[in-house]
């Protein structure tokens, strides 16, 4: 068999595995016979899948042996999505008031794979023409947002983030050293704020805090991006009160209280 093939085999494979996924979720539970006919295929291979999918804790068999359900392994996984779609929820408002008050671009990021990616925007109105920045993902070595999300992570996971996406120099401002990343790093997770000066794009500058969930994790930064021209360096340090505060708020929404 081919390269090609085998690749095509996966994919179907994942395929098969997703929609006895759906089954389940819309019937509650079935039978090998039941899953293998709403997928067309023979009930062999319907075993295949659902043993599979039970190894993992995706499915489990019912009491009587002869039916599966969804399994309790789903559960992390929902909640990963979850607490992404809650973080949105959750600090929506206090985006739209920062933005109002600030005049400038709010964003809401979370971490992806080694990108930071932005989940929801703010606008004050000065920022008519600005970037749309919703879904567009950002590296973690030169935004505010990603310096934020990288700073609370474990050493060796965070350092085989940046070698994945290789630190790459984007402006003359940019950290492209291990070392030197690792020091402002610090300054992060001891002052609870980061910046960005024409660190991504000349002429664009950020400044961002870490929201918290319910456990102290950081699983989100909140951002004010603007022009360099008005958020200067003096600036930015002017606006480490209103982010800190901003972030902080989501978090307590997100369940977080530090004392």
């Amino acid at each position: 068999m081919s390269n090609t093939g085998g690749r095509d085999g996966g994919v179907q494979s994942v395929d098969r595995a997703i929609s006895v996924l759906e089954i389940l979720a819309r019937r509650g539970e079935a039978g090998v016979s039941e899953v293998a006919a709403e997928i067309d295929v023979h009930k062999s291979t319907a075993f295949r899948l659902l043993g599979a999918l039970e190894d993992r804790g995706l499915v489990e068999q019912t009491s009587d042996r002869g039916k599966y359900r969804l399994g309790f392994a789903l559960i992390p996984l929902a909640g990963a999505v979850s607490d992404r779609l809650d973080v949105t929820r959750q600090g929506r408002a206090v985006c739209e008031r920062l933005a109002a008050e600030l005049g400038e671009t709010i964003n809401l990021a979370v971490l992806q794979e080694h990108w930071a990616v932005n989940v929801d925007q703010a606008r004050g109105p000065s920022t008519v023409a600005t970037h749309n920045w919703i879904g567009r993902l950002t590296p973690l070595h030169c935004t505010s947002s990603g310096k934020v999300l990288i700073a609370h992570l474990d050493p060796a996971r965070r350092t085989a983030l940046l070698a994945e996406s290789g630190m790459e120099k984007l402006t003359p401002h940019t950290i492209t050293t291990l070392d030197a990343l690792e020091a402002e790093l610090g300054k992060v997770r001891e002052t609870g704020l980061a910046v960005a000066v024409e660190e991504y794009e000349i002429g664009l500058n950020a400044v961002a805090a870490p929201i918290h969930d319910r456990t102290g994790e950081v699983i989100a930064a909140l951002s004010v991006s603007g022009p360099a021209y008005r958020l200067d360096p003096d600036h930015l340090d002017a606006l480490a009160t209103p982010v800190r505060a901003a972030a902080s708020e989501v978090s307590r929404r997100m369940g977080w209280f530090h004392p």
